[in-house]
């Protein structure tokens, strides 16, 4: 995290551009300027996100993938080098947006580049099959997670537990942090991934529960191994990264001097290239915070279609 600068913060609404050249980006076609408008504004959420967890803000409004809304991220009151970088990315996207003008370049798709699905591990209409196990081994439940729409930068799924569609459908960004406005069907880890994780890399983020009543949870952890490896018949590259953190021990609140936190530990597994879910194991004597995961299977679209199908059909007999 970057550390607090000492002196008083200027309102970073006040945060003039630095200037970019859009000449230096004469040559470059559509795609390539859209794909930097993306990393651009992928980096500048990363330091608002800083900010905010520092300074505790709460801010939010700053938009869902790679759609960051400038206004409020240069709100947050960021001053020495948090003000530099985004001085520097905002000058960065506005000349990328002056030379997508001027070629003239067509707003991007929000559905994801053709190029960029081709070399993601899963495909439209597969579905992920996850199996959860007791400490004796037993498998208490089977979530299914059928990729339903691959966006510009992020994977929808159409969810199912135990054969029972659940309503909402499940996004996740391509580093794997679930990307959704309002509280999850399941746990949701935001802001904890990075994209191309390193070993050693250090992480933070929080952890949600699907009880509105239950605060979020506060969540860190590190990169503790890196490669390939073949998972559900499927070849992954595989970041692995060991969780620790606290949540409530209970209803109430991790601001709440009377409210005691429990400990919680674990580690998950995702595709660095995708940010897809491969294992999730998380322990808290919080049952809410508390469950395993871990994926076994993937069924090719068809197949996949055909179970959505008796899952819904299951549903309406119920």
């Amino acid at each position: 995290m970057l550390a607090l600068t000492a002196g008083c913060a200027s309102r970073s609404i006040e945060v003039a551009p630095r200037p970019g050249d859009p000449a230096a980006y004469a040559g470059w076609n559509c795609d390539r300027l859209h794909d930097e408008i993306d990393n651009v504004q992928r980096q500048a959420a990363e330091v608002a996100y800083a900010v905010d967890e520092r300074a505790g803000n709460n801010v939010v409004a700053l938009g869902i993938g790679v759609t960051v809304f400038w206004p409020a991220l240069l709100a947050m009151r960021p001053d020495g080098p948090e003000s530099d970088q985004l001085a520097e990315l905002k000058g960065r996207y506005e000349a990328l947006q002056a030379a997508a003008a001027r070629r003239p370049c067509r707003p991007p798709s929000e559905a994801m580049p053709a190029r960029r699905a081709a070399t993601l591990p899963v495909a439209l209409g597969e579905r992920l099959v996850y199996e959860s196990r007791d400490g004796s081994g037993r498998v208490k439940h089977r979530l299914g997670m059928q990729v339903s729409a691959l966006r510009r930068d992020q994977i929808e799924y159409r969810v199912d537990v135990d054969g029972k569609a659940l309503d909402d459908a499940w996004r996740q960004d391509l580093a794997g942090n679930v990307q959704l406005e309002k509280r999850p069907l399941l746990l949701a880890w935001r802001r904890l991934l990075k994209p191309d994780l390193a070993l050693g890399q250090v992480l933070s983020g929080e952890l949600a529960a699907p009880d509105e009543t239950q605060p979020s949870g506060r969540l860190r952890g590190q990169v503790v191994a890196t490669g390939a490896q073949t998972i559900a018949g499927r070849r992954f590259d595989v970041a692995v990264v060991e969780l620790f953190g606290e949540v409530p021990s209970s209803r109430g609140g991790l601001d709440d001097p009377n409210q005691a936190s429990a400990r919680l530990d674990g580690v998950i597994a995702v595709d660095r290239a995708s940010g897809v879910l491969l294992r999730l194991e998380l322990r808290s004597s919080n049952s809410d915070y508390a469950l395993r995961w871990r994926l076994v299977q993937i069924d090719p679209a068809a197949n996949a279609a055909d179970a959505a199908n008796a899952a819904n059909a299951a549903n309406a007999t119920r």
